[in-house]
């Protein structure tokens, strides 16, 4: 069994949403962006009427077309201030979006139950010690490292096999381990270094790849995670702006979890936790 705070994902469980709250003003949805208290107060306890298991917080985009890196110390003081507000607000697990060992370590000294490292534990060698040290749990993405060309679906599996191994050498336990394919992060080039390198293919084309092939993650055994809200694979296909891309976002989310996704990261709990009722009410 695998547990995030306490909350029970994968095997017989339901798909289970996680919230998104940015503190990170240069985050690519402009609409998720919440850096004052009553608003971040306001927003968690939302979530959780709405539906949501978890609420993630970042406090400094990774968005591939974006250069976003920020000082560590600005991180930490973003994300603890935010995950104190979340955590006096509601009584959902919080999860710490960062690839930065420090930042995940004082992060969890707020009180974060689980780290989200779109790096797979490879940007920071200090991150899978940081996890094992706390026992919390670890989303995993998918991460090429160092950069590679691969876009296929074989080639994430392998990415998730190498951070599967260093999580496993770190002796971070089994239960509290998910994977996640990393949509949005593999791209012909990109403004920081939170994402890997391809070519033989445009972005958008291995994502959808991934969301159709999702089920192929589900040899590793662990709970998937995915994130697809608003991502610019939606805005590419219809020439949408972040704004307009709801719909797209929940159709590949509810197909996402016919696919197997145990966990759907997203901006849009409400509508997404509705998709996800009715595709099951439909048996989708």
């Amino acid at each position: 069994m695998t547990f995030v705070g306490g909350v029970y994902v994968g095997n017989n469980a339901p798909v289970r949403v996680m919230g998104i709250i940015n503190v990170s003003p240069e985050s690519f949805y402009k609409k998720s962006i919440k850096t004052k208290l009553k608003d971040i107060e306001k927003t968690a306890m939302i979530m959780e009427d709405m539906g949501a298991s978890f609420i993630d917080i970042g406090a400094m985009s990774t968005a591939p077309y974006l250069d976003t890196l920020i000082p560590v110390h600005e991180e930490v003081k973003r994300i603890i201030h935010a995950i104190k507000i979340v955590k006096g607000s509601c009584s959902l697990p919080v999860l710490a979006d960062t690839p930065r060992a420090a930042v995940a370590y004082e992060a969890i000294k707020a009180g974060a139950d689980a780290i989200n490292d779109i790096s797979g534990l490879k940007y920071d060698i200090n991150m899978a010690k940081i996890i094992a040290d706390s026992e919390t749990s670890v989303i995993i993405g998918s991460y090429g490292y160092p950069l590679s060309y691969s876009w296929q679906i074989s080639a994430t599996k392998r990415y998730l096999q190498e951070s599967l191994d260093i999580a496993r050498r770190a002796r971070i336990a089994e239960n509290r381990v998910i994977i996640d394919p990393s949509i949005g992060f593999f791209r012909s080039g990109g403004k920081n270094p939170f994402f890997t390198e391809i070519n033989g293919a445009e972005y958008y084309i291995r994502d959808i790849e991934s969301i159709l092939k999702l089920k192929r993650l589900k040899t590793f055994q662990k709970p998937v995670c995915i994130s697809i809200s608003r991502k610019s694979f939606i805005g590419h296909l219809f020439n949408t702006k972040t704004e307009d891309r709801l719909i797209g976002s929940i159709v590949a989310e509810i197909v996402s979890a016919k696919n197997g996704a145990n966990i759907i990261r997203t901006h849009d709990v409400k509508q997404t936790v509705q998709g996800l009722i009715m595709a099951e009410i439909l048996d989708f």
